[in-house]
């Protein structure tokens, strides 16, 4: 069975996205019922849900939101990334608000659409480490380029349990490996970092990708940080600009041919169910 670390749910009735209207193939509702529906066919016993990148003032009533979704009978949610901003100086009441909550798993404030200096902000890093101590994880979302600012706040916070998103963001497509491939070997280096293996599809063409395309980058990530620091993910929907969940769902299976079921495990389940404490 699979642990999906990365679902997002999208209701614009229910909460405000100000980053949609820029987009087109995101810019719907993305329901938790469409999401169940296809995730219990294809072996997902659980999810964690991935913060979306509410508007700021609306982030605890995201939680909120979820926690509904969690409540239902029989409900795949098992917890939740909330957004933060380490930057702001109530970090702190928020952080121990939070940890209080226990739906929240982890945090995550999307670093890879705002300038390199949010991150180099001493408020921003001082808030970080706040984390060292908790059950709470940080998720790390940054492009190839960012990757050495990313390696940089896990220097500053040894004692955190960081999650680096979706294989560190290659660009696929373009077939550009460097400077992907040094800098995840590097990140890799660093014990309280875990890869997580989540919707790659997305970032390779949607018209023509095969699995031999986005199996070095996978390989790659599964092999720098080992098989105990690796987790799975189907970043739904975000996987639907390369496919379908269940695409996402077959490539991994098919690309986990020859490995144990030892090794499977982890991957799959076994590492999220450690990390999340689920």
């Amino acid at each position: 069975m699979i642990i999906d670390t990365h679902l997002h749910v999208i209701d614009r009735t229910a909460l405000s996205y100000p980053w949609l209207d820029g987009e087109t193939a995101l810019n719907h509702d993305f329901l938790y019922e469409r999401y169940e529906a296809e995730a219990r066919r294809v072996g997902v016993s659980g999810s964690l849900h991935m913060e979306v990148d509410v508007a700021a003032d609306l982030i605890e009533a995201e939680t909120d939101f979820v926690a509904g979704l969690a409540a239902r009978p029989s409900s795949l949610i098992r917890g939740a990334i909330s957004a933060c901003r380490p930057e702001n100086a109530d970090f702190p009441e928020f952080l121990q608000r939070q940890i209080a909550n226990p739906l929240i798993r982890g945090f995550r404030r999307v670093l890879h659409v705002m300038p390199d200096a949010l991150s180099e902000q001493p408020l921003f890093r001082e808030n970080l480490r706040r984390l060292g101590g908790t059950r709470m994880a940080f998720d790390l979302c940054v492009l190839p380029h960012q990757l050495d600012k990313a390696i940089a706040l896990v220097d500053l916070a040894p004692d955190v349990q960081f999650v680096l998103d979706h294989c560190g963001v290659p660009d696929i497509s373009g077939k550009a490996e460097q400077p992907w491939r040094g800098l995840i070997s590097e990140i890799a280096r660093r014990p309280n970092v875990t890869g997580k293996i989540s919707g790659v599809i997305a970032y390779a063409d949607a018209e023509s990708w095969t699995l031999e395309t986005i199996r070095p980058w996978v390989e790659h990530t599964i092999a720098a940080f080992g098989w105990d620091r690796v987790v799975w993910g189907s970043d739904w929907p975000v996987c639907t600009m390369g496919g379908t969940l269940s695409t996402w769902v077959a490539a991994t299976r098919a690309l986990l041919e020859g490995t144990s079921s030892g090794e499977q495990e982890k991957l799959l389940s076994a590492n999220a169910r450690r990390i999340w404490r689920l």
